[in-house]
């Protein structure tokens, strides 16, 4: 029974786990940061992720994906109206350019919400895809729901600051996540510039003009959603990679003022990581994983070798010996247990993290040792002897009788 219990406890340890926030200590100025391996889906870094807080523009991402699971024909055109651009002047809200009376198409429209972060973008999708912005709010929050967001709630669709318009970069970031699984969305976010079916506006991606301006040389990152307000400060949701390293950062609350701090802030924490971590062969196909002991066998110990590369993202300076190895299951393996056993189960863990459990399965015949089985089994042996050689007597003595009895 002990046995089982130890099984449970090491499957429950690796199907339950959650991936331990790197501890690091990084300068920062942003007050809320989330960063994500997307690989993975594993929290590297992260500094109040689950604080409610202003997200400005960075809403636009749920409009955004709202928007694309509701619309059936992104070529469909459209004629702008007065009402796509009522308030946007007096709020001082980020505009694409549009004009009233202009006919677009839907992927128009999304390319002006998601790279120059055009409100004028928002107001008419939330007009044309669901017949007004009430509804098209209460679609983002029935969306929220659906993604479990507890801490998120939607007032608008442009991410103004508004009492109840609120998130966190931890909810921001599930939206974003899952907001990438969509191809048009996730070529939209990724492009640099985008030239409107018109020919009448381009559209500049906020984020990459934004590292430019400064001189930021981060070609790493492939994308993002800026946001500034006054209660969100600089903010920024984007994914990057380097060396076939997958990752997301969703910063927020930085404050405003001459220095992008949001940035530099993302140039900090992304680089951090790809300077100190990438992807490795933690373990290599073929390498000896364990050692178990034999019993009344010929071979003294039998090897279990690995069946598949494990790729792992670990430091740089990463080394096998550092890996820690728990095996619960058969200590002992003898010629009687048949090849294709299961016989336990492995652990393989980095520095305290579940990194892998394989399945021990026996891949080899194990060959009895009959002089070593009859010395560890001499009493048993004897005894069978005896019954063997009582056996033998009665027949003999039998087949005599039978014999005489013909005769």
């Amino acid at each position: 029974m002990e046995k089982y219990i130890r099984y449970l406890i090491v499957f429950l340890v690796f199907t339950i786990f959650i991936p331990v926030v790197q501890a690091v200590e990084l300068d920062v100025i942003s007050e809320n940061v989330i960063l994500y391996n997307l690989d993975e889906d594993k929290v590297l870094y992260e500094k109040d992720s689950g604080e409610k807080i202003s997200i400005a523009s960075m809403t636009k991402i749920m409009t955004a994906i709202v928007a694309l699971e509701h619309i059936h024909d992104l070529e469909e055109r459209i004629v702008l109206t007065s009402s796509d651009f009522e308030g946007l002047e007096e709020a001082n809200a980020s505009v694409a350019g549009f004009s009233i009376g202009q006919i677009v198409t839907y992927r128009d429209l999304l390319y002006g919400l998601l790279l120059p972060s055009g409100a004028d973008a928002a107001l008419a999708l939330t007009r044309t895809v669901a017949g007004g912005r009430e509804n098209f709010i209460d679609l983002m929050n029935q969306k929220a729901e659906e993604l479990n967001l507890k801490n998120t709630h939607f007032m608008n669709e442009t991410g103004l600051d508004e009492e109840n318009h609120y998130s966190t970069v931890e909810d921001v970031a599930t939206i974003f996540k899952y907001a990438l699984q969509n191809e048009d969305f996730k070529e939209m976010i990724t492009n640099p510039s985008y030239t409107i079916s018109d020919k009448s506006l381009i559209f500049q991606s906020t984020t990459s003009k934004n590292l430019k301006r400064y001189g930021l040389d981060m070609e790493y990152v492939k994308g993002g959603k800026t946001g500034s307000t006054f209660d969100a400060g600089l903010c920024l949701a984007s994914v990057a990679e380097y060396d076939n390293v997958h990752y997301m950062l969703v910063t927020a609350r930085a404050p405003y003022g001459k220095t992008p701090y949001h940035l530099l802030d993302a140039r900090t924490i992304y680089g951090y990581f790809i300077e100190n971590f990438s992807n490795q062969f933690v373990i290599e196909k073929e390498d000896i994983i364990l050692e178990i002991g034999t019993k009344y066998a010929k071979e003294k110990n039998i090897s279990i070798y690995a069946d598949e590369n494990i790729q792992k993202y670990v430091p740089k300076d990463f080394k096998k010996k550092d890996l820690e190895f728990e095996y619960d299951g058969i200590i002992e393996v003898d010629p009687f247990i048949k090849k294709g056993t299961k016989l336990g189960m492995l652990t393989i863990r980095y520095d305290g993290d579940v990194i892998a459990t394989k399945d021990i399965i026996l891949n080899q015949k194990v060959s009895l040792d009959i002089k070593n089985y009859v010395i560890e089994h001499k009493i048993e042996v004897i005894i069978l002897g005896i019954i063997f050689s009582f056996i033998v007597m009665c027949f003999i003595i039998l087949k005599k009788i039978y014999r005489k009895l013909k005769l």
